[in-house]
């Protein structure tokens, strides 16, 4: 509902979207009340909604300006400019913002990892047992505060990582 921008006057524009920029960005967004009775409670909603969403979909797709000019093929040439420029202008800081929304997901983080392929030839119940076992150390980050996990894995439980790291992959892979 990014049409409902029009009962703005274009000069105004810029105030606003500055403004939901600030918002993205975890400072204080648009107030309904500075805005006075140009739309409704849930237009209001809405259109904020809507600024949002593209500001994020421009910012986190890194769309070209031929890009977001087509997202905004539905306003006039001032309001789609001065939605342009803003994004333009306030790129990196809301690349920054959205990265950091993005990380603050989880507060644990992988610093480093370690590797080691061992083969078991016999153990003290069986005297001939030749499983390949995988050693696994990681070293994480978590709060500031750095921890290693170590694991061992038989072939099983290496190939169940394997394919739970894929299916994560896949589903990054498919938000962006």
């Amino acid at each position: 509902m990014i049409t409902l921008l029009v009962k703005l006057p274009p000069e105004q524009c810029p105030k606003l979207l500055h403004r939901v920029v600030d918002g993205l960005c975890c400072r204080s967004g648009p107030r309904r009340i500075d805005y006075g009775d140009r739309w409704s409670l849930t237009e209001w909603m809405e259109l904020m909604d809507s600024l949002s969403s593209l500001i994020r979909f421009a910012v986190g797709r890194a769309c070209s300006d031929q890009e977001v000019q087509q997202l905004l093929s539905d306003l006039d040439t001032a309001r789609a400019e001065a939605v342009l420029q803003c994004v333009h202008s306030r790129f990196d800081e809301l690349r920054h913002a959205l990265v950091d929304r993005t990380n603050a997901i989880s507060s644990t983080q992988l610093q480093d990892f370690n590797w080691q392929l061992k083969l078991a030839l016999s153990s003290d119940k069986l005297s001939a047992l030749n499983t390949p076992l995988l050693n696994l150390s990681l070293e994480l980050k978590e709060n500031g505060i750095q921890r290693s996990v170590n694991m061992e894995m038989n072939k099983e439980e290496l190939q169940t990582l394997i394919s739970a790291l894929e299916a994560a992959n896949k589903v990054v892979l498919q938000l962006k």
